[in-house]
């Protein structure tokens, strides 16, 4: 199990637009996530700064990466587009995060 961290930015108007859309996450979407070994996905909206913390664990660093080749992916990235901040090609500016501290059994 790998453990993935990132940072993006939702527009500050759109912080329930964006809780909705994944509250009503697309079944294939869903789909591919799991064909792509994630095993959990959480992300947390820090208000005061627009940012989003995801949290997620993963199968394999490469079945992962090959994810935002999917045509799935692509239409979730160009649907959210309009609420957070972007690249190019829709795909969400996003930090990953290097883990410094855990504490686990």
């Amino acid at each position: 199990m790998i453990r993935k961290a990132s940072v993006m930015k939702v527009y500050k108007q759109h912080h329930e637009e964006y809780r909705k859309r994944h509250d009503e996450l697309w079944p294939e979407m869903k789909d591919m996530l799991k064909e792509h070994g994630v095993l959990e996905y959480s992300i947390f909206l820090d208000a005061e700064t627009d940012s989003l913390f995801a949290y997620l664990t993963i199968k394999d660093e490469e079945l992962w990466a090959r994810s935002a080749d999917t045509d799935i992916c692509r239409k979730w990235w160009a649907y959210m587009k309009d609420i957070m901040e972007t690249n190019p090609d829709d795909s969400p500016i996003s930090r990953e995060l290097p883990e410094v501290f855990r504490l686990a059994d």
